[in-house]
């Protein structure tokens, strides 16, 4: 995700930050920043000029709402970027139900996964479509659900989806396909 020389440093003011010391959360911010942005920036970059939810604006709620979690025992910094992710994902699907409060599969089309992040005002019900497939996908199987989302959402690589599972690389590569694939044909039935 970022330098790998960065990781320790994020672990260790994760774990200050648990202790109680709030420095060390203030410390945090300006070295998960640009992650966080170049994460918001993925989900927004193809988005309208003048959008109403900017990157810098998604990365701040998520923030936001990071620092004023209670129960988080921060294990590391691949475990940051995984609860950032489920933040954004939260963030983006708030947004979008929001924006956009027609009847579901009223007429919707049938859209590509990438597609479906685009949270435009004619987007929008495809990112809750997508949010509403995410949830059916978790009711049986959690796993799937979970990787996308650190995936897809958080843009973890295999190998950190793989630490963040405690599932191997080649299990996270295989469910990534067979997740896709049933959240397309899901999607589309909607």
């Amino acid at each position: 995700m970022t330098n790998p020389s960065e990781q320790p440093n994020v672990t260790q003011l994760l774990v200050a930050w648990n202790k109680g010391d709030e420095t060390a959360r203030d410390e945090l911010l300006p070295l998960v920043y640009q992650e966080l942005h170049r994460l918001a920036g993925r989900y927004l970059g193809r988005e309208r000029t003048g959008h109403t939810l900017q990157a810098t604006a998604l990365v701040h709620e998520a923030y936001l709402r990071l620092v004023n979690q209670q129960d988080v025992n921060w294990q590391n910094r691949t475990h940051f970027f995984a609860v950032s992710a489920q933040m954004m994902r939260r963030i983006l699907v708030d947004h979008a139900r929001s924006r956009h409060m027609a009847k579901r599969g009223g007429d919707a089309q049938q859209v590509d996964l990438e597609e479906a992040l685009i949270v435009s005002d004619e987007r929008a019900a495809d990112v809750v479509a997508l949010d509403d497939a995410l949830k059916a996908l978790a009711e049986f199987d959690e796993r799937k659900s979970r990787m996308v989302e650190l995936r897809f959402f958080g843009g973890l690589s295999i190998e950190e989806t793989a630490e963040v599972l405690e599932v191997s690389p080649g299990t996270v590569m295989r469910d990534w396909t067979l997740a896709k694939a049933w959240l397309q044909r899901e999607i589309g039935k909607e």
